[in-house]
């Protein structure tokens, strides 16, 4: 059975903000979204990169012919290795939408951001 880890107060964990943590001797990455936290482990699913190390950025997205509009601004995160974008919200990589981060659940208890392992 998994059992809840408390990792710091949500209320020091902003909108935007990221952080690497170790619990049980994994390396998980941790990010607030501003409309929800989310976790993933720090291993990429295709050649095993500390993805959680790489950028945070945006993608195009749908747009009228001949314009490009760019959103999902600090929600794609960018393999360090070989330059997969994972989308944030759903862990999914963008290119197919099968390939996903490993997702750790978190929780908010008692205004401490906690993570389940």
């Amino acid at each position: 059975m998994t059992e809840l880890t408390r990792l710091f107060p949500a209320a020091d964990f902003q909108a935007g903000e990221w952080r690497l943590v170790d619990v049980k001797g994994h390396s998980i990455g941790v990010y607030n979204l501003g409309d929800r936290i989310v976790a993933y482990r720090n291993v990429c699913p295709h050649q095993g990169a500390p993805v959680c190390l790489g950028r945070l950025g945006g993608t195009t997205v749908a747009s009228k012919v001949g314009q490009y509009e760019w959103g999902h601004r600090g929600r794609v995160l960018v393999c360090p290795w070989h330059g997969w974008e994972f989308n944030l919200e759903t862990g999914r990589v963008l290119f197919d939408g099968k390939t996903r981060l490993a997702s750790v659940h978190v929780d908010v208890a008692d205004g401490m951001v906690c993570l389940r392992v």
